[in-house]
């Protein structure tokens, strides 16, 4: 005898949802992680597993590919309009007194990540959480030569942002005969998202009330010579 498992109950709202929520969901979240400082808040490498995951539920393999590609443009398109915001607005709002993020000792660890390692900062950032909004805003202001920027910043998109969703894909996919087992991590990861989302946004609007750290060092206030060195 054959006993059937009980269907989750948000099975059915998952299943409606289908690729064009997803798409919509991870192409702006990634684009306002990558471009503004609120994207220091959000849970960016949870939304990319999620994406796959849920893309995984209803067997969008194509889908979950060409997201991937497409949103890792989203990502680079992102970073630029970050590069811009340091280049001509500085750095000075990403320090704030007594914040828990925004702060002078993140800003200086980024930036000493960035002086040290450069070109390959930009792509590395991509796997570090608050490091990879920083960093754009931080080659920016050092002056970095764009079209050096461009290279290092469409590099690490295409290995940070493909390589999760699809890592999400295929390893819900690996849960195919167990499907309780495969909608309650797709419930999970979507779960651990919208959590993750409100918790940021509360402790960005925490960090924005603070005032700026005026006694912060910033790469933008570095002589001429050494900022274009970057």
């Amino acid at each position: 005898m054959t006993v059937a498992l009980p269907q989750l109950a948000l099975a059915g709202p998952l299943d409606q949802a289908g690729p064009i929520t997803v798409w919509a969901v991870v192409l702006v979240f990634v684009f306002f992680e990558c471009a503004f400082i609120i994207g220091m808040f959000l849970p960016g490498d949870s939304l990319l597993l999620a994406a796959g995951v849920v893309l995984a539920h209803g067997a969008h393999e194509t889908s979950a590919w060409t997201l991937g590609f497409v949103a890792a443009a989203v990502a680079v398109a992102g970073n630029q309009v970050g590069y811009l915001v340091g280049r001509y607005a500085g750095t000075r709002m990403l320090a704030r007194r007594e914040g828990r993020i925004l702060n002078r000792a993140n800003l200086e660890r980024a930036a000493a990540f960035f002086d040290r390692w450069g070109f390959w900062a930009i792509v590395v950032a991509r796997w570090l959480p608050w490091v990879r909004t920083l960093a754009p805003m931080i080659a920016g202001a050092a002056r970095m030569d764009n079209r050096r920027y461009i290279v290092a910043n469409a590099v690490g998109a295409l290995l940070w942002v493909p390589t999760l969703i699809m890592l999400g894909y295929y390893g819900a996919g690996l849960l195919d005969t167990l499907p309780w087992l495969k909608e309650a991590a797709t419930i999970l990861a979507i779960g651990f998202f919208v959590v993750g989302s409100g918790y940021g946004l509360y402790r960005y609007l925490q960090d924005v009330r603070k005032p700026v750290d005026e006694a912060a060092p910033h790469p933008e206030d570095k002589p001429d010579d050494l900022r274009d060195a970057a």
